[in-house]
């Protein structure tokens, strides 16, 4: 489909001939450029010495210009990174356990998922001795909610190296179900990981609320 130069577009190349420049009116300029160059294809294909030839435009404006839109063009044709997709306790454990089974000092990290199991974004939310206090679902279901999650998987390691589940494991994990049940975003499971294995609260009996 074709862009043409309308309003919006013209806010945002004026906005753009702004920075860094002085003197003229970069909105009038704009307009100047949409009556040349009536699409963003076109305008995006003139040179610096075509666009120079526009009042109000210089040399430093139009390669400017032209710069984002090179910046535009590289992000659209960027290949777009797949979001990896979390079925099961392995696929959590795979995807952190480099990262959480060396650690001196426990964290305590929720992946949130779409309705397609696929990870939208992971949080550190605690680091120290997890207990129910300090693992407050109010915490874990707030980013939920900011980012739409559908549901998640929460995973938090051993800095002992042993996996076995805690009475705290086993309460945090019971609140959390509980609070999910309410707010209808889903707690998947908690993964609690070790030096070199991983135990599935889910796959234990704990989550079946």
């Amino acid at each position: 489909m074709t862009m043409v130069l309308d309003r919006s577009a013209e806010t945002a190349i004026a906005s753009l001939l702004q920075i860094g420049g002085r003197g003229g009116d970069p909105h009038a300029t704009a307009r100047r450029l949409s009556d040349v160059y009536p699409t963003l294809r076109a305008l995006s294909q003139a040179s610096v010495s075509d666009l120079c030839q526009i009042e109000g435009m210089t040399k430093k404006k139009a390669e400017q210009l032209l710069a984002a839109f090179t910046i535009g063009i590289r992000y659209v044709e960027e290949p777009k990174s797949e979001m990896p997709t979390i079925r099961s306790p392995q696929d959590a454990y795979e995807l952190l356990r480099n990262e959480l089974r060396l650690l001196n000092q426990e964290h305590f990290v929720c992946l949130y998922l779409n309705t397609k199991n696929q990870l939208i974004a992971r949080k550190t939310l605690f680091v120290g001795g997890l207990n129910s206090s300090i693992v407050h679902p109010r915490d874990v279901f707030r980013e939920a909610l900011k980012l739409s999650a559908a549901c998640f998987i929460a995973v938090h390691n051993h800095p002992s190296g042993d996996a076995t589940p805690s009475r705290e494991d086993i309460e945090v994990s019971e609140r959390l179900v509980e609070a999910g049940n309410i707010v209808g975003i889903a707690c998947l499971d908690h993964v609690i990981i070790g030096e070199d294995h991983y135990v599935s609260m889910k796959q234990r009996g704990y989550m079946n609320g």
